[in-house]
């Protein structure tokens, strides 16, 4: 069962965080941990929402992941930016080429080192100047080991996305199904 950390700090997007989490855990084929990156397991939302993360980042073992996502929002970008931790850890998953997913301003901190020069990517409108990618633009990008999505919007599409890239693309025909969303 492949691994994914889901990275959670203060001012995220909590519809971001919390719609990919919720259809990566219906698989039931998919380990989704929810990672807070200070000591503190509360983290709070951009919209004063309290959740409780699974693990801090000091509780998990990187090796033991597959994928890194990160949800947007602001502050929560930069504050998921700021931990050297998880930045370092970004770029050892892309040089062993394991799945890195982000969406709305999350992106950004991707392109901000220097890992998307080669890849097709999107974020959030504005931050195009952050993103430092072959090409840019688009609802829910995939390419090489990257999966970007545009905001909010789009986060049941990029949820269904990586369900299809981390398990199969039938996995992710049925849960769109069990949800009524038509693909």
């Amino acid at each position: 069962m492949k691994t994914v950390y889901a990275f959670l700090a203060d001012g995220m997007e909590e519809v971001e965080a919390l719609m990919v989490i919720d259809l990566l855990r219906r698989t039931k084929k998919l380990n989704v941990v929810t990672v807070s990156v200070k000591d503190d397991l509360l983290v709070e939302s951009s919209h004063k929402i309290k959740l409780f993360a699974d693990k801090n980042i000091n509780e998990i073992d990187f090796e033991k992941g597959d994928c890194i996502f990160l949800p947007g929002g602001i502050p929560g970008t930069p504050n998921l930016a700021a931990c050297k931790k998880l930045t370092d850890n970004i770029v050892e998953y892309n040089r062993q080429g394991k799945w890195l997913a982000a969406i709305c301003a999350a992106p950004s901190i991707y392109g901000q080192l220097g890992l998307l020069k080669d890849v097709n990517a999107t974020s959030y409108p504005g931050f195009e100047d952050k993103m430092d990618c072959k090409n840019y633009g688009g609802r829910v990008v995939t390419d090489k080991n990257f999966v970007t999505g545009k905001g909010l919007g789009v986060a049941l599409e990029m949820g269904l996305e990586l369900i299809s890239v981390l398990v199969d693309e039938e996995t992710a025909g049925q849960v769109a199904a069990a949800i009524q969303f038509d693909r």
